[in-house]
């Protein structure tokens, strides 16, 4: 019986582990940075991305981006920032394609996680959970690890 009682209370232990949120501290120029990311064009061409695919599509997409960096800049602000929050406002972030994602070719697509990742770099968000992932290729890494 106490092994039993063991069994379960390692197995509750663990199950609330991987659901905790982790606590994050904002960088002191994160507001900065926001500002900066919300105030520069959008969608153009740069490095290996060839800019927009449809140029009337341009302030459509730099408003749900930017929309995305406000939704950071207030976790950021907030009393207790976790990863959970940001990630929370990433599936937020990226609903928001939902309704042009058709129009979105792959280098769109592309462009779009890399602002994304952007975003976490400002305030040190280490993963997205696998949903960056989701928008750019259809699944997430730990849906393939689940069916295996």
């Amino acid at each position: 019986m106490m092994k039993l009682i063991k069994i379960l209370f390692l197995f509750l232990t663990l199950s609330a582990c991987g659901q905790n949120a982790t606590e994050m501290k904002t960088p002191e120029n994160a507001n900065e940075k926001f500002e900066e990311f919300i105030s520069k064009k959008k969608f153009v061409e740069e490095n290996y991305y060839p800019g927009i695919a449809d140029e009337k599509m341009r302030p459509i997409f730099t408003e749900k981006i930017n929309k995305a960096a406000s939704d950071f800049k207030t976790v950021a602000e907030s009393e207790n920032p976790t990863d959970k929050k940001y990630q929370e406002k990433i599936k937020v972030g990226l609903s928001r394609f939902a309704d042009v994602y058709m129009e979105l070719d792959t280098e769109d697509r592309e462009r779009v996680c890399t602002y994304f990742e952007e975003l976490m770099d400002i305030v040190g968000l280490e993963s997205s959970n696998g949903q960056l992932n989701k928008f750019m290729y259809g699944f997430a890494p730990n849906e393939i690890t689940n069916k295996n």
